[in-house]
């Protein structure tokens, strides 16, 4: 039997407590007891009556679903949404067609009992009335009109009801705007408007740089020479520096291309410096070499596309080469080093970083082949060991400017391997840059450059762990080719603190035009007050990710250094935005907003 028949009902105390409390009217209740009436006045069906039984039962769905929505609430009905307009039904009989797709109906839920059981009967079913009370929490309650009186369940005060009334919550009842806001809620509080989602295919394009609507006067320049570069000698003589700083605007937006690099070639060219040739092919480097034939210094920066071809057709076009500076030529194999040697028996400088492919062998015939050599640069070469440096000896007293920084191992270099290195080729020696090997300890300073290397105007000693904060201020102190040094390069090391400072200051100081001490997180206030003090020439400085630098270190260096133009003071964190500052001097590194 269906449950809107089951009269079954709860304790009548409990109900009607439970009614009161969920703010159910005398008039509700009224209703309710009208339309049980109505159910119980249905006449009983009887064992000989079953088709009559299923025609009432049909009717009487019919009506409880036409009811009028103004009879009030309908007891085993409460949860039911509220129906489209009345309209009056009228007692039909069942035709036959009706009467078997009411049975073809009842066949189907049979089924569906078959195979789901007792409990999904009730899903089929009207709601419970018990359990439909329990949903009354919720919003099937009606709101009071706008300007009717309620009264507030915390305060017990009436107030006149808005459409800024809030439920209260647990529920039932109301709250006014005081309590409202006593508890958390902001009645007045406009909705925030629903946060759009990109659409996928936006979400996935991650934007690598910041795109400028408006182009800037050297993207412009840019731009018009590249389409006029045929008329570009209408121009007239434009000037190495200009020419220079073209190369560097360019540069800084990777605008260099094919195109746009004849602007830089001329027969008459003896020096050529481009800052950026990433875009440049191989037949355009080619190319270089076929339009500037008597260059005599050549610098390439990021020439990742060169490779043999262009290596071989320098070794017959560039028959004048005294220099040569690349960074990043990858792809060079070993075969095509040693045919650019052997064609240039002239080449007195060769500064390459980034070779892995650069061996031994090309070494050897470099040395062999090249007896004027006076610059050496084998910046970060992957294959770099103490075999290299058996080769290097040959030269002798004429190399000015070596570089074995950053190989591709810390410890490729030993320590006794440079120690004799020193000892043959130290004495020449102006520019020495030993960055980045783990091996090189204060031994390699006492025993190697103080003995050997007195012509120093540039050393780097960046990164070398081993190095010790005595040992590197009994170095400056007794060493007798410091007073020289312009160039100082001593950053990333931790060890070194204020007596390696005051002794490279007092030995130093006066020539000292760049100086780099960054990552000395010992160094001490007033050590670090003896950089203006003792070296008043300064031009760069970098003192970044010390720690007692602060914004008065920053004012004396900018007060009594009148040459400085560059102050780094990166990871400084008592430098804020209330540091000095001097027209034409870059202070990089401020922390614009205090940390607290």
């Amino acid at each position: 039997m269906s449950r809107r028949n089951n009269n079954v009902r709860g304790p009548a105390s409990a109900l009607t407590e439970f009614l009161r409390e969920s703010g159910i009217t005398p008039t509700t209740i009224a209703r309710r007891a009208q339309t049980r009436q109505a159910n119980e006045a249905q006449p009983a069906a009887g064992p000989s009556t079953q088709p009559q039984e299923e025609q009432q039962d049909v009717e009487m769905e019919d009506a409880q679903e036409a009811r009028p929505a103004g009879d009030g609430y309908q007891s085993d009905n409460l949860d039911e949404p509220e129906e489209a307009p009345p309209t009056t039904t009228r007692k039909r009989k069942l035709t036959k067609a009706a009467e078997a797709k009411l049975k073809a109906k009842e066949k189907e839920k049979a089924k569906k009992k078959a195979k789901k059981g007792d409990d999904d009967d009730y899903e089929d079913e009207d709601e419970d009335p018990y359990s439909a009370l329990s949903k009354m929490w919720k919003d099937d309650l009606p709101k009071p009109p706008v300007g009717s009186f309620e009264t507030c369940v915390r305060c017990q005060k009436q107030f006149t009801v808005t459409k800024y009334t809030m439920a209260a919550n647990p529920p039932p009842g109301y709250l006014c705007h005081p309590c409202a806001k006593s508890s958390g809620s902001d009645p007045f509080k406009k909705p925030a408007a629903p946060r759009k989602r990109k659409p996928a295919a936006e979400r996935r394009n991650v934007a690598s740089y910041e795109e400028r609507r408006l182009p800037s006067l050297a993207a412009i320049c840019i731009e018009v020479i590249s389409s006029h570069i045929d008329d570009v000698e209408a121009l007239g003589d434009i000037g190495t520096m200009n020419m220079d700083e073209i190369a560097k605007a360019l540069a800084k937006n990777r605008s260099l291309t094919a195109d746009n690099a004849m602007l830089f070639y001329n027969a008459e060219n003896e020096r050529l410096t481009l800052y950026d040739v990433t875009n440049l092919t191989p037949p355009a480097l080619c190319t270089l070499a076929s339009l500037n034939p008597n260059l005599r210094d050549l610098r390439l920066d990021f020439c990742g596309r060169m490779d043999d071809t262009v290596v071989s057709a320098w070794a017959a076009s560039l028959p004048q080469l005294k220099r040569v500076e690349l960074l990043g030529p990858f792809l060079v194999r070993a075969p095509a080093w040693q045919t650019f040697f052997q064609a240039h028996p002239g080449l007195e400088g060769f500064l390459i970083t980034q070779s892995p492919r650069f061996d031994v062998e090309c070494m050897r015939m470099l040395v062999q082949n090249c007896p004027n050599l006076r610059e050496l640069r084998l910046k970060e070469v992957g294959k770099l060991s103490d075999a290299f440096l058996e080769e290097l000896k040959p030269l002798g007293a004429q190399l000015t400017y070596l570089d074995l920084s950053y190989p591709g191992t810390a410890d490729a270099l030993s320590e006794a391997a440079l120690i004799d290195l020193l000892a043959h080729v130290g004495a020449s020696l102006e520019h020495l840059d030993l960055s980045g090997n783990a091996n090189v300890t204060d031994a390699v300073l006492f025993r190697g450059v103080k003995p050997h290397v007195h012509a120093l105007t540039s050393l780097a000693l960046a990164n070398t762990p081993e190095l010790t904060d005595a040992g590197v201020a009994e170095f400056f102190e007794t060493w007798d080719g410091g007073a020289r040094l312009s160039t100082l390069d001593l950053s990333r090391n931790h060890t070194l603190a204020d007596a390696a400072l005051g002794a490279l200051l007092q030995t130093s100081g006066a020539e000292l035009l760049e100086l780099n001490i960054n990552g000395w997180k010992a160094v001490s206030e007033d050590a670090l007050k003896g950089i203006p003090q003792h070296a008043p020439a300064l031009r760069r400085l970098d003192v970044g990710f010390c720690r007692e630098v602060d914004n008065f270190l920053v004012k004396e260096v900018l007060e009594r250094c009148p040459d400085v133009r560059e102050m780094k003071v990166w990871g400084c964190q008592r430098v804020d935005e209330h540091c000095p500052r001097k027209r034409g001097v870059s202070v990089l590194g401020i922390e614009m907003v205090p940390i607290y």
